[in-house]
C-alpha cells in the first residue's frame, strides 16, 4: 500500500545518502521533520472503532491508528528507536515495550483518558460529549482542573447583568443628580481602561509561582469585598431609602436646600468617629452616601476587570492547543457562558430589585465571586514557568504589532467598529412618540440579550467554518436592512403588527447579528498573541476594539445636532429629523463593509500573513500603538473629568 511504498523509499534514501546501515533513529527524526503523525497500535484502537474519522494502516499484520500531535514539546519527546525487524515474532523486546508505553501515555495526556480506562458511570456518548477525545485534556473545559475557566466567564456575565439595574436605578433612589450618576458610572467602568496594565502585570510578575490563578483569586476577592463593604457599613433596604427620601423632602419644605449634603456629612462622621453616640444614632439605618457608593463600585470594577483579564489570558493560552479541526470552539463556548449569564441575570436582577430591594441584589453580587474561589484553587496551571524579561516581552509585543497580520486586520476591526454609529435619539422616539413604557423598554433589552446569546451559539454551530469576510459582509448587509426598517416604523408602516412587536423584531435581530459578528474577531485576536505575553497582548487588542465603540458613541451624540430630533420636535409631530438621522446612521454602518478586504478570509490566511517575513512594517506598528494608547488616554480623561468635574458634559 502507500504506506509501504513511502517506507521503502525512505529506507532506500538512507543508502543513497551514504549511510552504511539503516538507522531507525534517523528514520524517526526524518518523519518528525515532515510533521508525521504518531501511530498507535490496535490495543488502543479497538476502543474507538466507531470513530468514522480515524484512518487505519496495515503493516506487518498490525493495525495502527493515526493521532495528530498538537504540542511541540510532546513531539520532541518522541525521539525514540523503533526496531521492527522481529518479523513473525509476537514478543516485543524491551525497547518496543518502552516506546509503546510512552506513546500511549502521551496520547492520554493529549486527549484525556478514554472511556474504557475511566471510572465514570456516564454512558459513552455522554462522556465523550463532555470530554471530547479529539482535543487535549487541558482544553476540555468541564474537567475539574479546567472548569474554573467557563465558570469565570459565566460569572462575568452574571455580575454584568446583576449590576446593571443596581448602578442605574439605585443612585436615582438616592436622589443623585445626573452629574453624580455619570460619576458613578465612570468609576465603575474606569478600571477597564487599565486592562493592558493588568495583563502586563500577570505576564511579567508571577504571584506565588502562578501567572494567572493567583491574580484571578485576588480579583474576585476584591469584587466580593467591595460589595461586603456596602452591606456592612450601610443600610440597603427599601425602608432606609424611603426614610432618607422622606427626611429630605420634609427638610427641603422647611427651606434647607442642603439637606442631602448635610445628611451625607452626618453619615461620613460616623465612619470618622464610630464612638460618637449621637452621630452613630443618626446614621443607623442610613443608606450609603454617594461618595461611599462610588468608592465601593470603583473597587467592584477593579476586581471585576482584573479577574476578567486573567480569564481572557488563560483562554488565549489554551486556544493555541486546540486541534485545527476544532479551532474556535473553546472561545465560542466561553463567550456563550458569558452571554448566557448576562441573559439570565439582567431580567432576574430587575425582578429581585423591584421585589426585595437593592439589598438582595448586593448580597448576590458579594456571594457569587466568593463561590468561584474553590474552582480557581483547582485550576491547573504550571507553576514557576520561566518568564522572559520585561524588555524581551516588550520587544516581542512590538514585533507582533509591526506584523501585517496584526495591524491590517486590527485596522479593519477599529474602522468597522468606529462606523457602527447608532441613532442616539431612538429611545426617546420610542418613549415620546410610540409611548413605550419602562417595562416595554426593559423587555426590548432582555430580548436583545437573549438573541445576542443565540447569535453566539449560531456562530458556534453553523458559521464557525465560514470565511470571516463572508460572515461580515452578509451580517452587515442584514443589519443595514433591519436599520432601514426603522424608517418604516417612524412613518407608521408596520404591516399590521403593533409598533412594539415591530420594534422588538427590529432591535432584537440586530443584536442577533451582533452576536454572530462578535466571535470571528476574538478568535483572530487569540491567534495574534505572542507566546508568554498573552495577557498584555490580548488586553491590548480588546482595548483597541472597545475604544472604537466608545468613539462611535461620541459620534452618535454629535450627529444629534445635525437635524432637530429633540423631544419637543417629536411632540409636535415633526419626525423629518428622525427619518434623516436614521437613514444617515444606516448608511454609515453599512459602509464598514468597504474595508472588509483588510480582513483575512480564514485562520489559514492569517497564519500565512503572519509567517511572511516581508509583511512587517514599523509604521503600521507605530500607528497601531498610537491609536491604542490614544484611546486609553481618551477614556481616562473622560472618566477623570466625570469624577473631578461632574457635569462637564452638560449634565445637571
Amino acid at each position: 500500500d502507500d504506506y509501504d511504498d513511502d517506507y521503502d523509499d525512505d529506507y532506500d534514501d538512507d543508502y543513497v545518502n551514504g549511510d552504511d546501515a539503516y538507522s531507525p533513529h534517523a528514520e524517526t527524526k526524518r518523519r518528525k521533520k515532515q510533521n508525521v503523525e504518531l501511530w498507535k497500535d490496535d490495543i488502543r484502537q479497538s476502543n474507538n472503532r466507531n470513530n468514522n474519522n480515524k484512518r487505519t494502516l496495515k503493516k506487518n499484520d498490525q493495525s495502527f491508528e493515526m493521532i495528530p500531535l498538537s504540542l511541540e514539546e510532546e513531539e520532541e519527546e518522541m525521539e525514540f528507536e523503533y526496531d521492527d525487524d522481529n518479523e513473525g515474532n509476537d514478543a516485543l523486546d524491551d525497547d518496543d515495550r518502552r516506546v509503546r508505553r510512552r506513546a500511549s501515555n502521551l496520547l492520554v495526556a493529549l486527549s484525556g483518558d478514554d472511556y474504557s480506562s475511566s471510572s465514570t458511570v456516564l454512558p459513552k456518548r455522554a462522556y465523550q460529549y463532555l470530554y471530547p477525545p479529539n482535543v487535549p485534556r487541558s482544553v476540555q473545559l468541564l474537567r475539574a482542573e479546567n472548569v474554573a475557566v467557563p465558570a469565570c466567564y459565566l460569572l462575568v456575565g452574571l455580575l454584568q447583568g446583576l449590576s446593571g439595574p443596581f448602578t442605574n436605578v439605585y443612585p436615582l433612589d438616592l436622589n443623585a443628580s445626573e452629574a453624580q450618576q455619570a460619576t458613578i458610572s465612570s468609576l465603575k467602568s474606569l478600571p477597564s481602561t487599565f486592562k493592558l496594565a493588568f495583563g502586563f502585570l500577570s505576564d511579567n510578575f508571577p504571584l506565588f509561582g502562578y501567572r494567572r490563578k493567583s491574580y484571578m483569586l485576588i480579583g474576585w476577592a476584591i469584587t466580593s469585598l467591595s460589595m461586603c463593604l456596602l452591606l456592612f457599613f450601610s443600610d440597603l433596604s427599601v425602608a432606609a431609602v424611603e426614610s432618607y427620601t422622606a427626611q429630605m423632602e420634609a427638610e427641603v419644605d422647611d427651606g434647607d436646600d442642603d439637606t442631602a449634603g448635610r445628611y451625607q456629612r452626618q453619615i461620613q462622621s460616623t465612619f470618622d468617629d464610630p464612638t460618637n453616640d449621637t452621630t452613630a444614632t443618626m446614621a443607623v439605618g442610613a443608606p450609603p452616601s454617594i461618595p461611599f457608593l462610588s468608592f465601593s463600585l470603583l473597587l467592584f470594577g477593579t476586581g471585576f476587570w482584573f479577574a476578567d483579564v486573567m480569564g481572557d489570558s488563560i483562554v488565549a493560552e489554551k486556544a493555541k492547543l486546540e486541534p485545527e479541526s476544532s479551532r474556535g470552539h473553546l472561545q465560542s463556548t466561553c463567550y456563550a457562558c458569558r452571554f448566557f449569564g448576562l441573559m439570565i441575570a439582567a431580567p432576574l436582577s430587575t425582578v429581585i430589585y423591584s421585589t426585595y430591594g437593592p439589598n438582595a441584589v448586593v448580597v448576590l453580587m458579594a456571594g457569587l465571586p466568593a463561590s468561584i474561589v474553590p474552582l480557581v484553587y483547582l485550576l491547573k496551571e504550571t507553576k514557576d514557568v520561566p518568564v522572559a524579561s520585561t524588555r524581551e516581552q516588550c520587544g516581542e509585543i512590538w514585533n507582533t504589532v509591526c506584523s501585517r497580520a496584526v495591524w491590517q486586520p486590527m485596522g479593519f476591526v477599529y474602522l468597522y467598529n468606529v462606523l457602527q454609529v447608532g441613532n442616539a435619539a431612538w429611545k426617546q422616539f420610542l418613549k415620546t412618540v410610540l409611548g413605550f413604557t419602562s417595562n416595554q423598554l426593559n423587555t426590548l433589552l432582555i430580548v436583545a440579550y437573549v438573541l445576542l446569546w443565540l447569535g453566539i451559539m449560531a456562530y458556534k454551530k453553523f458559521f464557525i467554518k465560514w470565511s470571516w469576510r463572508t460572515v461580515y459582509v452578509s451580517t452587515t448587509l442584514l443589519n443595514g436592512l433591519f436599520s432601514a426598517l426603522q424608517i418604516l416604523l417612524i412613518q407608521g408602516i408596520t404591516f399590521g403588527l403593533s409598533p412594539f412587536l415591530f420594534a422588538l423584531g427590529d432591535d432584537a435581530f440586530a443584536d442577533f447579528i451582533g452576536g454572530i459578528q462578535f466571535l470571528p474577531t476574538t478568535i483572530m485576536m487569540v491567534h495574534l498573541c505572542p507566546a508568554g505575553s498573552e495577557g498584555a497582548s490580548y488586553a491590548m487588542f480588546t482595548t483597541m476594539s472597545n475604544s472604537a465603540y466608545t468613539l462611535a458613541t461620541a459620534f452618535s451624540t454629535l450627529l444629534l445636532g445635525v437635524w432637530d430630533v429633540s423631544k419637543e420636535a417629536m411632540e409636535r409631530g415633526d419626525l423629518r429629523g428622525m427619518i434623516n438621522l436614521t437613514a444617515l446612521t444606516t448608511v454609515i454602518q453599512v459602509s464598514g463593509v468597504l474595508f472588509v478586504g483588510l480582513l483575512p478570509r480564514t485562520k489559514e490566511d492569517l497564519a500565512n500573513l503572519h509567517a511572511d517575513p516581508m509583511s512587517g512594517s514599523r509604521i503600521g506598528g507605530f500607528i497601531f500603538l498610537f491609536v491604542t494608547l490614544s484611546s486609553v488616554v481618551y477614556s481616562l480623561v473622560v472618566g477623570v473629568l466625570n469624577i473631578i468635574k461632574p457635569g462637564w458634559a452638560g449634565e445637571s
